[in-house]
C-alpha cells in the first residue's frame, strides 16, 4: 500500500513508541480529536501519545488508504492491551504542506 510519506511516518512512530517523532508528524497548531477529546499543538499531541502509548501498547496495521494531498482516510487494525483488541479505526487527516493539520480517530 502506498502512503503519503507523513502517514508512513506516523505510523513507524506509533508502532515505536516513539512520541517525539509521532508530535513531529504535525504542524505546530495541529489538532487530534480521539476518544471524545481534542488535543492541539505538537507539545499535546506528544504529550497524549506518550500516555495513550504506555496505557494501551497500541500497533497500527494499515489496511487501506484513500485520499490527496489536502485529506485522507487511513483504515487500520488496532492491536494493544485495550477492551476490544484488535479494532479497526479509521483516521481521518487533513495536511498542510507535508504536515498532519488535523487528526480525527474513530
Amino acid at each position: 500500500m502506498n502512503l503519503p510519506v507523513v502517514v508512513q511516518d506516523l505510523v513507524n512512530a506509533q508502532n515505536n513508541f516513539n512520541s517525539a517523532h509521532f508530535a513531529d508528524c504535525f504542524s505546530e497548531n495541529a489538532i487530534v480529536f480521539d476518544e471524545g477529546k481534542n488535543y492541539t499543538g505538537k507539545k499535546a499531541i506528544q504529550k497524549w501519545i506518550e500516555k495513550s502509548s504506555k496505557e494501551y501498547n497500541a500497533v497500527m496495521n494499515p489496511i487501506s488508504f484513500e485520499g490527496d494531498a489536502e485529506k485522507g482516510s487511513l483504515k487500520a487494525e488496532v492491536s494493544g492491551t485495550f477492551p476490544g483488541s484488535p479494532l479497526v479505526l479509521t483516521y481521518n487527516f487533513k495536511f498542510e504542506a507535508e504536515y498532519i493539520q488535523s487528526l480525527d480517530i474513530n
